[in-house]
Order: C-alpha cells, then structure tokens, then sequence
C-alpha cells in the first residue's frame, strides 16, 4: 500500500510539472504579434495602407534581450522605418528620410546633368579674357561648372560627374528589373558609382514581395558584377 501511494504521488507530481511546463511554453510563443501585426502597426502609425507603399520589408531582430520587428517601407519620396516590439507591438522608434537618389527623380541621371545644365556649366565659367570667349575655358573650370550643375551624377569617389558611360540609368534600371518579375521602378534605388579598381558601375538594390536584391552592374558592358538575394 506505501508502494502505491508512493507511486502515486511521483505521478502526480510529473503530471504537474509536464502540465506547468506546457503552459509556460504556451505562454512563451504566444508573445509574439507576428509580422503581419508589426506590419499593420506601422503602417496604422504613418497613416497609409499597404496598397500605398512600395519596398516593404519586414524582419526580425535580437535587441538588448528583445525580439524586435523592423518594418521599412516607402511611400513617394519618403523612407520609412520602424522599430516595434514582438511582444506587445509597442513602437520603438521610428525614422523618416526623405530619399534622394531614387532612379525615377532622374530619367537622364545616368550623364550627370543635362544640357541645359551643362550649357549653364559653361557659360557660368568663360573666360573673358580669353581670346576665344565661350570656348576659352580651362579643364578645371569645365569640371567645376560640372561639379556644380552635377546634382544627378555618380555618388561615391566619382571625380567627372558627366561620366563617358555606354550604358544609361534606364538601360541599368530595366536590366535589374528583367531579372525580378513584377517589381516595378517604385521598387528599386540605383545610382551611378565609380569604383576603386577604375571603372564605373550601377549599383543598388530591388525590394520587392519581401525578399531584397543587391546588385552592381558594369556601366559600360552591362554585365553583372554583383547579384544577391534575401528574403526579409
């Protein structure tokens, strides 16, 4: 009889425990809003809906011991990013930036200004003193009227922002969209850059039905430097 009763009470105290056990557990992945919420939540906050926004992305993160979703996403001009709670959906933080490199801002981007801009370069910079008016101009003032008319040329290191390119922005822009079907130019920031080994390259990235692609393309071949793919 002291066996059984014994035997009963070990049973009792695992069944407890397994019981406490499945709780804790259960309470433990309910604690989480999941990324549809985060979603909503942003979006509820910036006062737009999700047909408003493009390059929308979504990813969880580890932060000072607590899981975080970090929802981007842009609407026209502006960048957006929040930082929300898994938890209980709290917001964070939040950031607006206002983008300035988008490839749709600049249809002719890709030669730095255009001609109107390079004619306001070199009127502003003749030399009247030179005996050939307009065209006396030296190299150095022919690169400051560029530089300063240049407001849509490569960003990096690149010292000649009208760059003698073969490939333009478009020709860049529809060759990285050919390899993302149904991303649009809303989804996609390029810019023209100069790299160190001298030469010239597109570089940027395509967001879009939550997976983000990197890439560098060569501005004078259109080959393929670079490609990646996340989903977020």
């Amino acid at each position: 009889m002291r066996k059984d009763s014994t035997m009963k009470r070990i049973v009792v105290a695992v069944l407890i425990s397994m019981t406490l056990f499945a709780a804790i557990t259960g309470c433990g992945k309910g604690a989480d809003i999941g990324k549809e919420k985060a979603t909503d939540i942003a979006l509820g906050d910036a006062q737009l809906s999700e047909s408003d926004v493009t390059r929308l992305r979504v990813s969880k993160e580890r932060d000072d011991g607590q899981s975080i979703y970090e929802v981007n996403f842009t609407c026209g001009t502006t960048e957006y990013e929040y930082e929300i709670l898994a938890s209980n959906g709290d917001i964070l933080s939040t950031d607006y930036d206002e983008s300035t490199n988008r490839s749709q801002q600049s249809p002719s981007g890709q030669q730095g200004q255009t001609n109107q801009q390079a004619q306001d370069g070199q009127q502003g910079q003749t030399d009247p003193q030179s005996p050939n008016g307009q065209q006396g101009q030296t190299n150095q003032q022919a690169q400051d009227g560029q530089h300063r008319n240049g407001d849509h040329g490569p960003s990096g290191n690149a010292q000649n922002t009208q760059a003698n390119v073969q490939l333009t922005l478009d020709d860049a822009s529809k060759l990285a969209l050919d390899r993302v079907p149904g991303a649009s130019a809303q989804d996609l920031k390029i810019e023209l850059d100069y790299d160190d080994d001298g030469y010239y390259k597109y570089e940027g990235d395509i967001i879009y039905n939550q997976k983000e692609y990197e890439f560098e393309i060569d501005a004078n071949t259109g080959d393929f430097l670079e490609w990646k793919e996340e989903r977020r």
